[in-house]
């Protein structure tokens, strides 16, 4: 096992013990802070979610612009954030299958296909409901 691997694991082991026990505002802080690094880390290492930030980033502030009631306003930001929620799903099922084996599976590959699905539904949403509120 390589230096990095047994790192990694170490850093997880101790990242589990730092919130056992833990309660409140310290176990607040520290899950907060294990949330912040995995948006980081999916920034860094996941062009689609960079993509879905970046249609959070267009979209969001149309949605001000727009003239539409509050309640579809609502509407509008609450379902185009769910992009990067699942998005960040998907990339979690992703990284979970290539941490177990690279090797090519039919289950790996069906795992990986249904994250898939669940952000093309995602996305068709989206489009459906824009196009419902604004057509």
């Amino acid at each position: 096992m390589s230096s990095e691997l047994s790192s990694e694991r170490d850093r997880a082991v101790a990242d589990g013990a730092a919130l056992k026990g833990r309660s409140g505002l310290t176990r607040l802080w520290l899950a907060g802070g294990y949330s912040f690094a995995g948006l980081r880390a999916a920034y860094l290492g996941e062009a689609a979610f960079r993509q879905v930030v970046l249609l959070n980033l267009l979209l969001i502030p149309l949605a001000f612009l727009l003239d539409v009631s509050r309640v579809e306003r609502a509407v509008l930001i609450a379902v185009v954030l769910l992009a990067p929620i699942v998005e960040l799903l998907n990339s979690a099922i992703e990284a979970t299958v290539d941490r177990i084996s690279l090797e090519l599976h039919p289950l790996s590959k069906r795992a990986k296909d249904m994250g898939s699905a669940a952000q093309l539904l995602t996305m068709t949403l989206i489009a459906l409901v824009w196009a419902v509120i604004l057509l």
